[in-house]
């Protein structure tokens, strides 16, 4: 009996130098395991990010051809710098992918990139040179050859896509399968130290949280781009845009300015249905569809036309469906034609007054009904104001919305210059609305100048 406390002390200590043990190795297990997982999604944001910057390349690619294009069928000297500016774009970004491949010891999709590269090369050197070199000889036979190596192109990126798929998921996989044995470990340290296996299940709720909200944004980024803006001879743009889901930033909203030519330039700003993640993911496909269509109509209505059969055979959801505005403005004559498919947040400001342009067919994507353009000349101060029904919708706290009246006594009272107006409509929104709006928000403005100020 003597020893009875001994022995008891020495069971305490053994029991709890055994916990101690079994403590450090869960909690090295649990930094081994953090450690594992940090460096498997590490490479899989390589990986999305190489694909990424494939779609980037395949863009560039597309906008080689639309420039050699568009350089054969009117022999304007700007597709011919359009085109060095993407072939110059491809190069680099083709060495970005190579650099990130390389990293990652990918040797197969290395082998595709160089083939593809190769073929693009080829390309410049049997079809956009002879071509920029006497634009009317042998088109039939060039177009040919075009086709030719698109149709190579094509099956070539689809290849690389496939093998970084498939090494992505298979680190997918992986990080799942280190979630999955974390959380088997920590459920038997559970049965042993209840509270401190609850902070470990806390953590790794966060971190599980963590993952899929970069992976999720991630994601988006690689299927939407933002909306953007381009200089316009004689005229001051200005752009804002504000999206309801504001931990994401992104929504159904766009709008876009590009130069069609040297003194032509596309117009527009669209609103899809819905907000968040769902609506984000069109925008790329509306803003890059509509300056393609752009390049081979210069009729607002005939783009609307091309862009609504389009997009119902490519979304396939009739739940889906566009309102959008489009406008060609020759910067030379301040005329703009335009075309709006039940967009009616379009405005006018001149000097006596703000006016609301009028709708000219249906929303896109509900019916097969005519696209109709009107034609309207712009005079020096006159700002052309697009909005998405974020503004127009705006409540105030008594549920009460803003409506087009009170959008155009806003945009009467905004400033003058047209980056300041669409900053001040964005505020007078959150001032109504509170700091977070309830739709998302986008505004185009589009100031003509003075023209006597402008050639002085």
């Amino acid at each position: 009996m003597k020893n009875e406390p001994l022995a008891n002390i020495t069971g305490t200590l053994l029991i709890t130098a055994f916990l101690l043990v079994t403590l450090a190795f869960a909690v090295q297990g649990a930094f081994e395991t953090r450690t594992e997982i940090a460096h498997t999604f590490s490479r899989q944001a390589q990986i999305q990010q190489a694909q990424i910057e494939l779609e980037e390349l395949l863009r560039l690619q597309i906008d080689e051809e639309n420039s050699l294009r568009g350089y054969s069928l009117t022999r304007d000297p700007f597709y011919v710098a359009q085109y060095h500016q993407a072939a110059a774009g491809y190069d680099a970004k083709e060495q970005v992918i190579r650099g990130i491949l390389h990293d990652q010891q990918l040797s197969g999709a290395g082998v595709l990139l160089g083939a593809y590269s190769a073929l693009q090369s080829r390309w410049r050197g049997e079809v956009a040179r002879p071509l920029l070199r006497n634009p009317r000889a042998r088109l039939v036979a060039l177009d040919k050859r075009n086709k030719l190596f698109s149709d190579y192109e094509t099956r070539t990126v689809a290849d690389v896509r496939a093998a970084l798929a498939a090494v992505e998921a298979r680190l997918v996989a992986s990080t799942q399968n280190q979630l999955n044995r974390s959380a088997y470990v920590r459920a038997f340290w559970v049965l042993i130290f209840g509270t401190l296996a609850l902070l470990f299940n806390m953590y790794r709720s966060r971190l599980n949280r963590e993952l899929e909200q970069e992976r999720t944004i991630t994601e988006i980024l690689q299927r939407a781009f933002r909306s953007e803006s381009v200089p316009l001879p004689h005229c001051e743009v200005g752009s804002a845009y504000c999206s309801a889901t504001r931990q994401l930033a992104v929504g159904g909203d766009v709008f876009d300015v590009y130069r069609l030519s040297g003194n032509r330039a596309l117009i527009l700003i669209a609103d899809i249905s819905g907000k968040g993640v769902d609506a984000a993911v069109l925008t790329a496909f509306i803003k890059f569809m509509v300056r393609a269509i752009a390049l081979r109509h210069s009729e607002p209505a005939a783009i609307l036309a091309e862009f609504n059969e389009a997009f119902s055979k490519a979304v396939g959801n009739p739940y889906l469906f566009v309102s959008m505005f489009v406008g060609v403005l020759d910067t030379a004559t301040f005329r703009l034609e335009y075309g709006s498919a039940g967009h009616d947040c379009a405005y006018l400001r001149r000097s006596n007054g703000v006016e609301q342009l009028s709708v000219t067919g249906p929303v896109v994507g509900v019916m097969e009904e005519p696209f109709y353009s009107k034609i309207i000349d712009l005079e020096p101060g006159d700002t052309l104001v697009l909005t998405t029904d974020g503004l127009t919708e705006v409540r105030n706290r008594d549920g009460k919305p803003l409506q087009s009246a009170g959008a155009m006594e806003l945009i009467e009272q905004a400033g003058a210059h047209a980056q300041q107006l669409a900053d001040d409509l964005v505020e007078a929104a959150r001032a109504r609305s509170g700091p977070r709006l309830r739709d998302d928000l986008a505004i185009l403005a589009i100031r003509v100048l003075d023209t006597e100020r402008v050639y002085a």
